[in-house]
């Protein structure tokens, strides 16, 4: 007896959603922080936050997250 149509797609779309959920969990253990600065063009560059210019920005972002807090407390 051959298996219903939609047990078919169930079970191939249940191993693409393992599959993804694998390459998250393993991905999660690798990442690493990192400031993207995106230019009018469309392209990124990544810094990490060991470099000078990711500790720039991570202070710049601190800074501004702290002034949008300051200003809530208004």
């Amino acid at each position: 007896m051959t298996p219903k149509p939609h047990r078919v797609v169930i079970k191939r779309v249940s191993g693409y959603a393992d599959e993804a959920a694998a390459y998250l969990r393993r991905r999660r253990h690798t990442r690493k922080p990192f400031a993207r600065t995106m230019h009018a063009g469309g392209a990124g560059i990544d810094h990490p936050l060991e470099t000078p210019e990711g500790e720039r920005l991570r202070a710049a972002a601190a800074e501004l997250i702290g002034l949008a807090r300051d200003r809530r407390s208004d």
